[in-house]
């Protein structure tokens, strides 16, 4: 039957054209047929949303076509009838269960786990334990002969015919069938680079272990890693694969956790000047060595971290490279600024703490740009203040030694601010106490409207704001003097809201 007949025959509409029916409510549901078509979705049935895809909606505007949309901005449902008000999870599980009790289907789960194509053939790659007998075929070599290991080979070029390194190395090649005995040759293709690191991180728990991939000490202390961390490329294959390779550890009982990392992170792209992704025919490539040459390598270091948020992409700047410069010689300044302990100093104490805080938390969020500023606000405020004493410039080292280790060796040692390497040095505590702030902004309102900001002392009481206020704010004063004031709204702090008639 055609499906337009089978429409006529569901609905009672004689249509034209191709209609397939809903199998929930019924409704007859055009089909379009466009000129493209996303091979990863493979075969089946194929959604369209016109109300919450870019392409989708393109298509339907294009045909003057109805765009219905199904998800509301709380991430509901809607215009679906019993499904309405549920969230997109909810409705899966919902509409599934409906198919399975109504006959209508069954519930099925799609891996998007592609077949792992060994392709480039390199002498470097892992060699695979298998060995090919024209009697026993492809028999893998046993337990005992593993590691297979490499030959030494004097040219790593691939041979003439585009085959392995491998099929030169004839000595190695030729071996016994682990099976028969008789004569058998080794598999020449090699396992890409992926397949080592899928895993390594195992082998670094335990390195010199001969026994295992590393001891159940060791993986039980070390795994799972705290943070994945790579680029955009790797998220999807290099991800996928190497927890599909420690599933299958941990399958076997040689892993004592089902997953391998606790976070995945993917770093941002350094950008060209012209906000492009930096190539060779755009010619907006920067060469760090030169940047190294010109600016050094603290410099180069500083800023690759300054540049913006670490998952973001960012362009280059050549005006933002010239003002880490100057921050660092700043920073190499503060050495003619050292004094004892005074005034000016002294207030120095709660801007430190927040600073050390402040960079602390960053560091441990990977925040490199904000940590970095935070410590650009400090040394703004030491050369206000003149003068630095010898601990606070410790702390200061201390702070900026990830981001710039030379110079705050240099300085560490020129200035005998500890013992041994700034960089092995106990890092920095801050008192939450010193953090808070003392002075405080609170808004100023008459009948809820915005009349002026003062600053005020840390738990200033209301008739004290009110009191200065007058004196202080004019536009404020202008509005309550004379007037009868029937409320004050105070919160302690933040606000202060006078309502007169």
């Amino acid at each position: 039957m055609e499906r337009s007949e089978l429409a006529k025959e569901k609905t009672g509409v004689k249509l034209e054209g191709i209609y397939a029916i809903n199998p929930v409510n019924g409704e007859k549901v055009p089909i379009f047929v466009a000129d493209y078509v996303l091979v990863s979705y493979g075969t089946g049935a194929i959604m369209a949303v016109p109300a919450h895809d870019k392409r989708d909606k393109e298509f339907a505007e294009k045909y003057n076509l109805n765009v219905l949309e199904v998800i509301n901005e709380n991430g509901k449902a809607i215009n679906s009838e019993f499904l309405n008000g549920l969230t997109t999870d909810e409705a899966k599980k919902a509409v599934i269960n409906w198919l399975v009790k109504n006959g209508k289907g069954k519930e099925k789960i799609n891996y998007k786990l592609r077949d792992w194509v060994f392709s480039r053939q390199r002498y470097w790659g892992e060699p695979i334990p298998i060995v090919k007998c024209k009697k026993c075929g492809y028999v893998p070599l046993k337990e005992s002969d593993l590691p297979l290991t490499l030959p030494d080979l004097e040219k790593f070029e691939t041979s003439d015919s585009g085959e392995s390194p491998l099929v030169n190395a004839k000595e190695w090649l030729s071996t016994t069938c682990p099976k028969c005995g008789g004569k058998a040759e080794r598999e020449t293709d090699t396992m890409p680079q992926w397949a080592g690191s899928s895993w390594y991180f195992l082998r670094y728990l335990d390195p010199k272990n001969d026994k295992a991939l590393a001891s159940s000490e060791a993986m039980k202390y070390w795994m799972p890693v705290d943070i994945y961390n790579g680029g955009m490329e790797h998220t999807t294959l290099h991800l996928l694969y190497s927890r599909f390779w420690y599933k299958f550890l941990y399958d076997i009982g040689v892993v004592p956790e089902s997953e391998p990392y606790k976070k995945r992170i993917s770093h941002g792209l350094v950008l060209g000047e012209n906000g492009e992704k930096m190539s060779k025919s755009r010619g907006n490539v920067v060469n760090p060595d030169e940047i190294i040459a010109e600016y050094g390598a603290d410099t180069m270091r500083l800023y690759e971290m300054f540049i913006g948020d670490y998952e973001q992409p960012a362009p280059w700047s050549t005006k933002g490279i010239k003002g880490c410069k100057r921050f660092l010689e700043r920073f190499w300044g503060l050495q003619e600024l050292i004094s004892e302990p005074n005034e000016k100093n002294k207030n120095l104490a709660s801007i430190i703490h927040k600073t050390i805080k402040k960079v602390d938390r960053d560091i441990e969020i990977l925040k490199f740009n904000t940590a970095i500023a935070a410590l650009m606000a400090l040394i703004n405020e030491v050369y206000n203040a003149g003068s630095i004493t010898r601990e606070q410039l410790k702390i200061f080292a201390l702070l900026i030694s990830p981001f710039a280790p030379h110079i705050a060796e240099e300085v560490w040692q020129n200035c005998g601010l500890g013992e041994g390497f700034v960089s092995v040095s106990k890092w920095p505590e801050y008192d939450e106490e010193k953090c808070k702030d003392s002075q405080v902004k609170i808004a100023l309102q008459v009948n809820g409207k915005f009349r002026g900001i003062i600053n005020c002392n840390l738990g200033i009481s209301q008739n004290e704001v009110f009191e200065k206020a007058k004196n202080e704010c004019l536009a404020f004063n202008n509005f309550v003097n004379g007037k009868e004031i029937v409320k004050v709204i105070y919160v302690p702090n933040r606000l202060l809201n006078v309502v007169i008639k």
